[in-house]
């Protein structure tokens, strides 16, 4: 099964690497293209996407199986991460119902404020229960990278095997 990791920075380089080491397919998206190759070292196909422009991510969910949307330590002036976890994470949550996307991995913690996360976690999880996707909220301490990679590894266990029940 394929997973997307939007928002393919050093974290989710970590988890690109350990999921593709488990023989999983994976691909990482970033705004940056200087991070391109960064990407594709760490074992997934590098995807150039916005996360703040949502029509940027629809090529790279063809064939995904699950979202795992890592942007708990976003960067940006704080209206623009608003809106990255609110109106625009609810219009890629929207989008992904006509995809083949079964589950969603979101990190609910991070150095983007509390409440702006918290506001992100609940439009998962409504997300989750009106479409019966699989939804898990990732919220190990990000600083302790160690224990996060291995919370992320089992949240994307997790979706894909409800996702393959």
């Amino acid at each position: 099964m394929r997973c997307l990791i939007i928002g393919c920075g050093c974290r989710g380089r970590l988890l690109a690497r350990a999921l593709s080491g488990q023989g999983y397919s994976v691909r990482g998206t970033t705004r940056d293209p200087a991070r391109l190759g960064e990407i594709e070292a760490a074992g997934a196909q590098a995807e150039l996407a916005d996360p703040d422009r949502v029509a940027t991510l629809m090529r790279s969910l063809d064939h995904v199986a699950v979202a795992c949307i890592l942007l708990g330590s976003a960067t940006g002036p704080p209206d623009q991460l608003r809106a990255l976890h609110g109106t625009r994470l609810e219009m890629l949550l929207t989008k992904l119902v006509d995809t083949t996307v079964r589950g969603v991995v979101y990190e609910a913690r991070g150095t983007v404020a509390s409440e702006v996360l918290a506001e992100g976690a609940r439009r998962v999880r409504a997300f989750g229960e009106r479409t019966l996707a699989r939804t898990v909220l990732l919220e190990a301490d990000p600083a302790r990278p160690e224990e996060w990679l291995a919370q992320a590894v089992a949240a994307v266990g997790g979706v894909i095997g409800a996702a393959v029940d």
